[in-house]
């Protein structure tokens, strides 16, 4: 039955030289760095901004929080901090969900 099939052969190529092991891991290397200096390291500078504006929070401060409250800080403790939201309302609430800090006159002029 070999009659009906013609058997394949293999061609003489010329000997190729081995690829650069440098050359095969340089996409690699290059999309490392975009991803670095476009995404991790700007998240790292921002996530290194919020705590240091955490950690100034001081008594008196307007801020927000992530659930959209704003308010005027009370007391601070070492994780949570109170707000007076309104007339003799004021919540408690993690240090940590403070989104940002206002000028000082936010609340009056809203």
């Amino acid at each position: 039955m070999d009659f009906l099939i013609s058997s394949a052969y293999a061609q003489a190529a010329p000997a190729a030289g081995a690829p650069n092991p440098l050359m095969s891991f340089l996409p690699l290397i290059i999309i490392f760095g975009i991803f670095y200096f476009m995404l991790i390291r700007p998240q790292m500078k921002r996530a290194k901004e919020a705590k240091a504006m955490v950690a100034a929070l001081a008594k008196g401060d307007e801020v927000l929080t992530n659930g959209g409250l704003v308010g005027r800080i009370e007391d601070i403790a070492d994780s949570f901090i109170t707000l007076e939201i309104a007339d003799n309302v004021s919540v408690k609430v993690q240090r940590n969900a403070v989104t940002a800090v206002l000028p000082k006159g936010t609340i009056k002029q809203a």
